[in-house]
């Protein structure tokens, strides 16, 4: 029988994933935690993520290791391409080719296997850097190959992705974690964090995280460099 109280959410250690995680708590979700370390530029990220998924008491956290750095083609994963320090115009060279379809993927699978029918994410279509797979459209394209691509699709089952933040701004997302007791101290969303997670205050995931804290008027309690 399907658990419809199982979810996976993809936990990245961030300030979206961390909120994504206690909304999917506080609707009652049985929450298992997915992580990558995809061969991004710091482990930070990571150890932040273990210790969020930790606070929340999830039933399983798993840490996936793959090297997309072996690809290459993303200031996040090839250390050749130095990460911006002011905007652009355009899909800026810190998106990572395909990665949250590869990552859905194996959310998809891991819920394939637990017999769970939902998957969170924390896509952001509104304060965020023009990544196509954080788009609407796509998050409904992908429901509906997962329904085609799967044992379970075939079978009669349907598959949720939830992005409760896609519509919201960075400062609501805020407002909305501090309204479930979210402690974005634990949190790290600097594309290159230190190793004791100190962010630069510059990229542009640092950049919307503290134009997010300043327009919602609640302390940012990031640590910079």
């Amino acid at each position: 029988m399907t658990n419809y109280n199982k979810a996976i959410v993809l936990v990245s250690g961030g300030l979206d994933s961390t909120t994504t995680l206690a909304i999917a708590k506080d609707l009652g979700f049985d929450c298992y935690a997915l992580s990558f370390n995809y061969g991004q530029r710091h482990i930070s990220e990571i150890n932040a993520a273990k210790k969020i998924a930790a606070t929340y008491n999830v039933l399983d956290h798993k840490v996936i290791n793959l090297d997309m750095g072996q690809i290459g083609g993303s200031a996040l994963t090839d250390s050749n391409i130095d990460v911006p320090e002011v905007s652009s115009e355009g899909i800026p060279i810190t998106y990572v080719p395909a990665r949250n379809t590869i990552f859905l993927s194996y959310a998809l699978a891991w819920a394939e296997v637990i017999d769970a029918n939902d998957i969170f994410i924390g896509v952001n279509a509104v304060d965020y850097s023009g990544y196509p797979d954080c788009r609407p459209e796509y998050i409904k394209a992908y429901e509906q190959l997962a329904t085609l691509a799967t044992k379970a699709g075939v079978e009669g089952a349907s598959f949720k992705i939830h992005t409760p933040l896609i519509e919201l701004s960075k400062a609501e997302i805020i407002q909305k974690g501090i309204s479930l007791d979210v402690d974005y101290g634990l949190t790290v969303s600097c594309y290159q964090a230190d190793e004791k997670g100190k962010a630069c205050g510059v990229c542009d995931s640092c950049r919307f995280r503290k134009e997010g804290f300043e327009t919602a008027k609640i302390a940012d309690p990031t640590y910079y460099k």
